[in-house]
């Protein structure tokens, strides 16, 4: 890129940082008292030695001393001075509790939530849907206790489990739990705290009828399958005429039994939706505590499920995280914030520019030039213009 032409005065990673600045961190900073018994590494020093991290993909605290080291002078931006030793940087990991990047998080998410927006349902659904699901994070060492079976040398690495809940308008994490990768799934139902009137989505993996009757209870609505072995007694069958929809094979009001804290046996009425997906050729068996919205409806919440699976897919993809900088709980959860983060801020720039080109085309372009002096704007510009025509080497070769 002709710099004389695409000159900017701020680099691309002090363009990201200004989405964060210290007006909007240092509140965040001063209610959590971040800094409180740190001399050497401030949290706004942190933060941006993280940010830049998650976003190089830097896989050591050597790594990431080095390359802010070569580009200090371009740190002036940033409102930093100096570049945090890896030693520095590694106690703050250990020792900078993890909440700090948790409320930094929802400061950022809270403030960019509008930027966001999906039109497949009606927005009155979308603004109360959340959809819950987990994936987990492979680790090199046994910090965390992992699920699955040993290695054939009887071994087993840790393993962090990332349970989140994902808003239906912004696609974004509007709640996020780590435990260890054994931790039971339904763990979090404990922590769950929706707004009454909500729609949570979730598959077989966090099937209990005890936690349906609480969000019940709530006036929480949930949209979930049903396990092929379920236990259930029919109280009203519905029938539809096929005009209506030929997707619908089967609705009926059932009632399911559970036990309570006091294993007091207790019924639950749900309603049981059976629905075929022509694309995969397959039916469904969908259950609900809704017995209001109609069945497409149903069958339609539980599809969009899938967008949590692309928003995993999305954050791996784009901010693998297969390497930790900190051995310890509390430096992986940092890490994993921080990805968060970058992930929120890119989705942002992504999304404000309205630009055509693919997310992971996008951050990696934006990777690649990250120190350059060039606006996004101009950056995304460039890339839109066409190549010129490969030049026939036969021509050139044959010519007289």
């Amino acid at each position: 890129m002709n710099q004389s032409n695409n000159y900017f005065g701020q680099h691309l990673f002090s363009q990201l940082i200004s989405l964060c600045n210290k007006s909007i961190l240092s509140p965040v900073i001063a209610k959590c008292k971040a800094n409180h018994y740190y001399k050497h590494l401030k949290t706004y020093e942190h933060f941006v030695a993280m940010l830049y991290c998650v976003v190089t993909g830097s896989t050591s605290l050597r790594e990431i001393e080095a390359g802010l080291g070569i580009a200090q002078g371009k740190m002036n931006h940033l409102g930093i001075d100096y570049v945090p030793p890896r030693s520095t940087l590694s106690d703050g990991n250990k020792n900078r509790p993890a909440g700090v990047f948790k409320s930094i998080y929802e400061a950022l998410y809270a403030l960019y939530k509008p930027n966001f927006s999906d039109s497949t349902l009606s927005k009155p659904i979308l603004d109360k849907l959340f959809l819950m699901d987990a994936t987990v994070f492979g680790l090199f060492k046994a910090i965390l206790k992992t699920n699955g079976r040993h290695s054939d040398n009887g071994k087993k690495k840790g393993g962090i489990k990332k349970n989140t809940v994902l808003h239906g308008t912004s696609l974004m994490p509007h709640f996020i739990d780590f435990s260890a990768a054994a931790d039971n799934d339904q763990n979090i139902y404990s922590k769950l705290q929706l707004p009454q009137g909500s729609y949570l989505v979730f598959d077989k993996g966090y099937n209990n009828y005890k936690q349906y009757a609480k969000l019940t209870e709530q006036g929480v609505f949930f949209v979930t399958r049903q396990k092929e072995n379920a236990v259930y007694d029919i109280a009203i069958e519905c029938l539809h005429d096929n005009s209506t929809s030929s997707n619908i094979l089967q609705e009926t009001i059932i009632t399911q039994t559970y036990k309570d804290e006091l294993n007091n046996p207790q019924t639950l009425k749900l309603r049981r939706i059976a629905w075929y997906d022509e694309k995969q050729n397959r039916s469904y068996e969908f259950i609900t505590n809704n017995f209001e919205l109609d069945a497409e409806t149903i069958a339609l919440l539980y599809k969009y499920r899938w967008k949590i699976e692309l928003f995993f897919k999305k954050l791996k993809q784009n901010f693998p995280l297969q390497y930790f900088v900190g051995d310890n709980q509390n430096a992986i959860e940092i890490q994993i914030w921080m990805a968060l983060i970058a992930l929120l801020l890119l989705s942002v720039i992504h999304q404000n520019n309205k630009t055509k080109m693919a997310f992971s085309v996008f951050v990696t372009i934006f990777k690649l030039h990250l120190f350059n002096y060039i606006s996004i704007k101009q950056l995304l510009t460039e890339y839109k213009k066409k190549k010129p025509a490969k030049t026939n080497q036969t021509t050139m070769f044959n010519s007289s």
